[in-house]
C-alpha cells in the first residue's frame, strides 16, 4: 500500500544554492524568459520563482542538442554544470552551462505582451492590470508583491513576537463599522447585510479573549472616488491592544512595527528592493502634531486655506509630509486629536476636551497610511455616544457585549497595504501596488 509521508522531494535546487554546488552537475526548473542566439552559442535566461538565471548553451559542453520547439515561457527542466566568474565590482556571479533540457510544457500561444525586459516598456495601467496573471511575470512587477509580502510578513512577525494573537474576523457583517455610506448592501438569505468595512467591531472583541490581536485581511468600501489612491477593496494590517495606559502606546508599537518591517525589507528582501529601487525609509522616533496645530501650520506657514476646519485634504498631507522631511527629518509624521465629529462612534474622546478625540492618524511623505486611536471601554458611554450620534444600541447588542462584560482601556489600528507600498516604491496610482485591483470600474481578472 502507497502511504503519503507529508514531504516534497525534488531534484532541482535554487539559483540561491548555486554557491553550494560551484563545478557540480544541479538541475533547476522554471519559464524560458529570453533566448539571445550568439555566434556558436546561445543564452537561455531561466525565470525561477525569485530569480532569472542565465544559462549557456553550446554543442561542446555535452550530448545534447537543442530541441527548436523550445521557445519563451516554455515550462522546462534544465540540468548542467554551475560556472562561477567575478563580475566588474568583484562579486561572485553564477551561470548554468546547458546539458541537457526537459521540456514540461510548452505555450499554446504567443504573449501579447512582452515581459522579458527589466520593465514593462509603453504599456498602460490598465493593459498591465487586464493582463495581470501575464504581466506579473515581467521580473520588476512581480517585485512589488514579493516585497508587499515582506510588509505583510514583517508586520506579523512583530506582533507575534510581542504577545498578539491573529485572529479571522467575518467580512458579511450586520452593520458597518465606520458608519457612512460608503458600504457594499447584500442580499443575506433575505436580510440587508453587509460588506466589512473594517475588523473594527470583531478584534475589540477579541481584546476581551486574547489581549492584544491583529490580522492582514481585505476590507470593502463602497467609495465612488475614482482616483490614484482609492481601491473599493484593499487590504488593512489591523491590531488593537487591551490594558494601555494611553493612545501614545498605540504610536509606539505602530513605530514598532515599521522599524522592523523595513529592516526586514532592507536584509531579506534586498534583491527586490535594488531592482525596484525602492526607498526604503529610515526610522528613529516619529513626530507628533496635534490636528488644530497642524491646521495653524498649514494656514501660517504655507498659506493655506482650509476648506474642511475637521480634516485634512490631499493637499493638506502633501504640505505635511513636506515640512515633517524637510524641517523634522522624517518620512513619517502623527497627527492627534482629530475632531469628535470626523471619528467613528466607538473612538473615545479627550478628557480635557470632547470636541477632540484620542486619536491619530499616520502620514507617510503626505499620504495617510493608517488610522488609529483609543476606543471607547465604558458601557454608558458608548451607549450615551451612540445614542448622541442617532444610533440605536440594541442593534449593537452582540458588539456592547464587550462593554456590558467589562472591558479593558484599549485601542488599535489600521494600516492600508497598498498604499504603504505604492509610497514606498513612489508610484503614481495604488493600483501599480495591488495584485488585482478592484475598484468602480474594475471587477477582473
Amino acid at each position: 500500500m502507497d502511504k503519503i509521508s507529508g514531504k516534497v522531494t525534488t531534484d532541482t535546487i535554487s539559483f540561491a544554492e548555486f554557491k553550494n554546488h560551484d563545478g557540480e552537475i544541479v538541475s533547476i526548473r522554471g519559464y524560458v524568459h529570453r533566448i539571445r542566439e550568439m555566434t556558436g552559442f546561445s543564452f537561455v535566461i531561466i525565470r525561477t520563482a525569485r530569480d532569472t538565471v542565465q544559462c549557456v548553451y553550446a554543442p561542446e559542453f555535452s550530448d545534447y542538442r537543442w530541441d527548436e520547439k523550445i521557445c519563451e515561457e516554455a515550462c522546462v527542466k534544465v540540468t548542467g554544470k554551475v560556472v562561477s566568474s567575478k563580475d566588474a565590482k568583484g562579486n561572485d556571479r553564477y551561470e548554468l552551462q546547458i546539458h541537457n533540457v526537459e521540456i514540461l510544457s510548452l505555450p499554446a500561444d504567443r504573449l501579447p505582451i512582452v515581459i522579458n525586459k527589466k520593465q514593462l516598456d509603453n504599456i498602460g495601467l490598465s493593459t498591465v492590470l487586464d493582463l495581470r496573471p501575464v504581466s506579473m511575470r515581467n521580473p520588476k512587477e512581480r517585485a512589488i508583491f514579493k516585497l508587499q509580502e515582506g510588509i505583510a510578513r514583517g508586520f506579523r512577525e512583530y506582533l507575534m513576537k510581542e504577545g498578539f494573537t491573529e485572529i479571522r474576523s467575518p467580512k458579511i457583517v450586520f452593520a458597518g463599522a465606520e458608519g457612512g455610506t460608503n458600504i457594499f448592501k447584500l442580499d443575506y438569505f433575505g436580510k440587508q447585510v453587509y460588506l466589512a468595512q473594517s475588523p473594527q467591531l470583531y478584534k475589540q472583541a477579541l481584546v476581551g479573549v486574547y489581549e492584544r490581536v491583529f490580522e492582514i485581511a481585505p476590507v470593502f468600501r463602497a467609495e465612488h472616488h475614482d482616483t490614484s489612491r482609492h481601491l473599493n477593496e484593499y487590504t488593512s494590517m489591523d491590531f488593537e491592544m487591551g490594558f494601555i495606559n494611553g493612545f501614545e502606546d498605540i504610536m509606539n508599537t505602530e513605530v514598532g512595527v515599521l522599524k522592523y518591517i523595513m529592516n526586514l525589507l532592507k536584509t531579506e528582501y534586498k534583491e527586490e528592493v535594488e531592482l525596484l529601487h525602492a526607498d526604503i525609509p529610515e526610522i528613529n522616533e516619529v513626530p507628533v502634531m496635534k490636528f488644530m496645530d497642524a491646521k495653524e501650520l498649514l494656514m501660517t506657514k504655507f498659506k493655506y486655506k482650509p476648506q474642511d476646519m475637521k480634516d485634512f485634504d490631499p493637499a493638506e498631507e502633501e504640505l505635511l509630509g513636506k515640512y515633517a522631511k524637510k524641517e523634522l527629518g522624517s518620512d513619517f509624521i502623527f497627527i492627534t486629536h482629530y475632531p469628535s465629529k470626523k471619528r467613528p462612534f466607538y473612538t473615545k474622546d479627550d478628557p480635557n476636551d470632547h470636541e477632540y478625540t484620542l486619536s491619530f492618524d499616520l502620514l507617510f511623505r503626505g499620504m495617510e497610511i493608517t488610522s488609529g486611536g483609543q476606543r471607547i471601554n465604558d458601557y454608558h458611554e458608548q451607549v450615551e455616544k451612540m445614542v448622541k450620534l442617532g444610533m440605536d444600541p440594541e442593534q449593537f447588542d452582540t458588539y456592547l457585549m464587550l462593554h456590558k462584560y467589562g472591558a479593558p482601556p484599549h485601542g488599535g489600528l489600521g494600516i492600508g497595504l497598498e498604499r504603504l507600498t505604492m509610497h514606498m516604491l513612489g508610484a503614481k496610482n495604488v493600483r501599480e501596488a495591488t495584485m488585482f485591483p478592484r475598484d468602480i470600474n474594475r471587477v477582473t481578472p
